[in-house]
């Protein structure tokens, strides 16, 4: 198995680069076709069975891309690498359609240059209160996760214009307070 996983190491870092006929030089008889270096496309590893019955996980990529625009959506995060929150210059960060659960981490409130924010489509429980101190914060798009509560330091958020909650069993109660602090944002229930 991790003679595939080198085969598909380099296609991912190499292959881009490559035209098709690099690639009919590379034996392949023994690649299963799910790894086989025929595309510039990197390839995902889906889970396999090994002779011990265990089973192995597909890389996940974890790279923080560089700029102001960071999309890390549709990753498989369960969690999210800690270098993300040393970048200051982030102003759009899409992490959607992931696997994260719990809260984002209170370090969120160093990105005060960030402008976008969507956490749409994990398994997520709660919004940290950090996120009320993002002062340039735009839009939050939180939908379809499972929120209960929502932080009262959301209506700090003055230059917010969104607030997607749609798809979420959060607490009316702390919605109606943060919506008599933010008259003037869009708010999807």
């Amino acid at each position: 198995m991790y003679k595939y996983l080198i085969i598909v190491s380099l296609v991912v870092a190499f292959g881009a680069g490559c035209d098709n006929s690099f690639w009919s030089t590379v034996p392949t008889s023994n690649v299963p076709a799910s790894t086989s270096p025929t595309s510039t496309e990197p390839t995902a590893l889906v889970p396999t069975s090994t002779d011990a019955g265990k089973v192995e996980r597909p890389l996940i990529d974890m790279t923080v891309p560089s700029g102001p625009v960071v999309d890390m959506s549709d990753r498989g995060l369960t969690s999210l690498p800690s270098e993300l929150f040393d970048r200051t210059d982030i102003e759009r960060l899409d992490l959607s359609n992931n696997q994260l659960t719990g809260s984002l981490p209170s370090e969120m409130n160093r990105m005060q240059k960030l402008k976008f924010l969507d956490i749409s489509n994990n398994q997520m429980t709660a919004l940290p209160a950090e996120l009320g101190q993002l002062k340039n914060l735009e839009v939050l798009n939180a939908a379809n996760n499972k929120l209960t509560g929502l932080p009262l330091e959301l209506g700090n958020l003055n230059r917010l214009q969104l607030l997607d909650l749609s798809g979420n069993n959060y607490s009316q109660f702390d919605l109606d307070k943060i919506e008599a602090l933010l008259t003037r944002v869009e708010i999807r229930k």
